[in-house]
């Protein structure tokens, strides 16, 4: 699958998902809040799955 992330989508990725951990971790909202573990891992791997059906890419375009 190919990279479809570009910086500012990861890092407010990374960014949602450790805030919503973090809350589920406090029991601040429910478990639904480990969700964040998936903002976490399609933004250590720069893939999100459903932007490619979808065809969408936050990348920047090459020059």
């Amino acid at each position: 699958m190919p990279v479809n992330m570009g910086t500012l989508d990861r890092v407010l990725r990374f960014v949602a998902g450790g805030v919503l951990i973090a809350l589920a971790a406090t029991q601040t909202i429910g478990a639904w809040g480990y969700l964040g573990l998936i903002f976490l891992g399609t933004a250590a791997v720069s893939r999100c799955p459903l932007y490619l059906p979808l065809g969408i890419s936050t990348c920047s375009k090459p020059k």
